[in-house]
């Protein structure tokens, strides 16, 4: 049983979007495949990974520093102790070897491509789709093929007024989906204000909506927005601060009675770990955003949701960033609360199996092996292209 190839490719992701900090008009990302002497049906299985948006495409660090680990280590260290399959967690050993602690930037991104990639063949292996092998391996042996979804979008966009963020909201409920995500901090207070009543006019009650700062405040702007917006009683204020500052964080968790968000620009156990410990997160009625396939991937997520349980801290608080089918998967085998979807942006990257179905911002999808990546056209047309 050996990895017999390992192949890196850059696919555009790019759009005239902007949130309140940072434009997409040049994001790109970066696709692995990797290839194994394992068949089924006479084709060779391929496991596929790649990151989410809001970040580059990572290829020097695949290609000069990850990759070739993996390609130089002995096949012991690469398969499970049965020898049947293939060892994620060894294999995440042979990726951080000769890494030092800390520093968890643009590297926990490639190293979360690749590790996506490894849990698709996996799961290929064991003929089940990712979420039943989860579920069975690493949870309580429940599992679901329903989770709660929300769709995100309400970007910033050259000509957007307050009718075609509304138009847009409606295509969202129209799609299935009854809680939606908007940017905010990318204006002024007033017409921001404006942008939230509109939406609310569309999606009903504040708790069918959640808005994102991206970060982008200081904390007498954040609480100046967070006493604005109180009234609303939005589902959730999201990434009011830099997601280091633990300490603006905390404060604003003092004076703002609703739902805060936060974790999806923290790439490790240890940040994740900072946040429950300093950031005045709520057990309660806060939510945490950590995204797999940017923080060193599913092994070390799996080490976050243990954390998280030794904290008290149930793992249904944790709704992911990034909107890709992983963090579907992990919601469905591992219980979390549910999981984001881009319905009309970054695609064919983000979403679910095109057999979906999505109710009551609930979706449900047919049993598929794997990630479920070739049940989704698109993805697996460009899959095609990219590595043919």
């Amino acid at each position: 049983m050996k990895i017999i190839n390992i192949q890196e490719k850059i696919a555009p992701i790019n759009s005239e979007i902007k949130n309140a900090y940072i434009s997409f008009a040049k994001m790109d990302c970066s696709v692995v495949a990797i290839t194994t002497d394992v068949k089924i049906d006479g084709e060779n299985i391929v496991g596929y990974g790649f990151h989410s948006n809001g970040r580059y495409a990572v290829s020097e660090l695949l290609t000069k520093r990850f990759i070739p680990r993996i390609k130089e280590a002995e096949e012991k260290d690469l398969l499970n102790d049965e020898g049947n399959n293939f060892s994620p967690k060894k294999i995440w050993r042979v990726l951080m070897k000769n890494e030092k602690p800390g520093g968890h930037g643009e590297r926990s991104t490639a190293v979360g491509v690749i590790d996506m990639a490894v849990w698709d063949i996996v799961s290929k292996i064991e003929q089940a789709p990712l979420y039943e092998h989860l579920a069975k391996k690493y949870g309580n042996g429940k599992f679901t093929n329903k989770i709660f979804v929300y769709a995100a979008g309400g970007y910033y966009y050259p000509g957007k007024d307050i009718q075609l963020l509304q138009d847009e909201m409606k295509g969202y409920l129209d799609l299935g989906y009854t809680t939606v995500k908007m940017k905010i901090g990318g204006a002024s207070l007033k017409e921001d204000l404006k942008r939230i009543e509109s939406v609310l006019k569309i999606v009903g009650n504040g708790k069918n909506l959640c808005v994102d700062a991206n970060g982008r405040f200081d904390l007498n702007t954040a609480i100046e927005y967070a006493k604005a917006i109180e009234p609303f009683d939005l589902k959730w204020f999201e990434e009011a601060g830099d997601p280091l500052d633990y300490k603006l964080n905390q404060e604003l968790s003092k004076i703002y009675k609703n739902g805060l968000a936060t974790g999806e620009n923290l790439f490790s156990m240890q940040d994740a770990r900072n946040l429950i410990r300093y950031g005045g997160m709520r057990k309660d009625i806060d939510w945490l955003q950590f995204d797999c396939s940017l923080s060193y991937g599913l092994v070390e997520y799996l080490r976050t949701l243990q954390m998280m349980k030794e904290n008290e801290w149930s793992s249904t608080r944790v709704i992911p960033h990034g909107g890709h089918q992983i963090s579907c998967n992990i919601a469905a085998g591992l219980n979390l609360g549910g999981n984001e979807i881009y319905p009309s942006l970054f695609q064919p990257f983000g979403g679910f199996p095109d057999t979906s179905i999505v109710e009551d911002s609930y979706v449900s999808f047919s049993k598929f092996i794997g990630m479920g990546y070739e049940n989704k056209k698109e993805l697996k047309n460009l899959l095609i292209k990219l590595f043919d």
